[in-house]
C-alpha cells in the first residue's frame, strides 16, 4: 500500500520541489533585492511548498486547488507585475507556474482520494 501512496503522491513531491526552487530562485538568478519579482517568487514559492507538504501528509482538495491557482498566478505574474522584459525572471516564473498548474490539474483529475473530496460529494475538506 505504501508504494501506491507514493506513486499517487509524485505530483505533490514535484510541486514541493518546484515551490522550493521558486523560493531560492531570486538568489540563484540575482533578482533585485526587495523587488516585486523577488517578493512574488518567495511568497508564491512558500505557499506552493507549504501546501504541497500538507498534501503529502493528508489529501486536501482545497490545497491542490489553491496550488493550481497560485501556479496560474506565477505563470502570468511577469506580465501583471510588468517584468516580462526581464527574460530570466519571465522564463523561470512562466515555466514553474505552468508546471505547478499542470501537475495540480493532473492530480485533481487522477487521484481517487481527491475525488472523494470534490464539492458535492458530501466529504469535502
Amino acid at each position: 500500500m505504501a508504494t501506491n501512496i507514493s506513486a499517487r503522491r509524485w505530483q505533490d513531491q514535484l510541486i514541493l520541489v518546484l515551490g522550493l526552487w521558486l523560493i531560492v530562485s531570486p538568489w540563484a538568478f540575482s533578482y533585485p533585492e526587495g523587488s516585486s519579482q523577488m517578493l512574488n517568487a518567495f511568497i508564491s514559492g512558500l505557499v506552493i511548498a507549504v501546501l504541497a507538504a500538507f498534501d503529502l501528509y493528508k489529501t486536501y482538495f482545497w490545497a491542490v486547488v489553491v496550488n493550481l491557482l497560485v501556479g496560474v498566478w506565477v505563470a502570468v505574474s511577469p506580465w501583471v507585475l510588468r517584468i516580462a522584459d526581464q527574460r530570466t525572471v519571465m522564463w523561470n516564473e512562466l515555466i514553474v507556474g505552468i508546471a505547478v498548474a499542470i501537475l495540480a490539474l493532473w492530480e485533481l483529475r487522477t487521484d481517487p482520494e481527491l475525488h472523494k473530496h470534490w464539492p458535492g460529494t458530501g466529504a469535502a475538506t
